[in-house]
């Protein structure tokens, strides 16, 4: 029989904000997570690129990118899931979903979309300059 891990977060509440964020604003990506992603790391088949180990302590940081729009990519970055397995406690420690600041805001705060893109309220203009900058590459 296979050992089944749990997880743990490191600040649950911060994460579950993250995690319904990304819910709201990319439903493919939340769904692999939830569905795919999350069974599948319970199991012991750790998904993500390994980062960090720590042998004395018998730690993994991973990190999991998870699908989302190109364009979304080029203007924020990858949405990626940041987790560390405690092996010898069979424990997965959920840290964060970056990026962080825009998902904390989408939850907060209902973001517009432009051009098939949320744009943070904080950062309006450098995000539609971007949106319109790789439009305009992309001509």
């Amino acid at each position: 029989m296979r050992d089944v891990y749990i997880f743990e977060y490191l600040n649950e509440i911060e994460f579950k904000k993250c995690e319904r964020s990304v819910k709201k604003y990319n439903m493919f990506a939340f769904k692999k997570l939830i569905f795919d992603f999350y069974p599948e790391m319970k199991e012991g088949n750790f998904l993500g690129k390994i980062v960090n180990e720590d042998k004395e302590k018998n730690v993994v940081s991973y990190e999991l990118i998870l699908p989302t729009d190109d364009l979304f990519v080029k203007v924020h970055g990858e949405i990626t899931l940041h987790y560390d397995v405690y092996k010898n406690k069979n424990i997965i420690l959920l840290k964060k979903i970056t990026p962080v600041d825009l998902l904390i805001e989408g939850h907060n705060k209902e973001l517009s979309a432009y051009k098939g893109v949320m744009i943070s309220k904080e950062n309006e203009e450098k995000d539609k300059f971007k949106v319109n900058l790789l439009n305009m590459l992309k001509k």
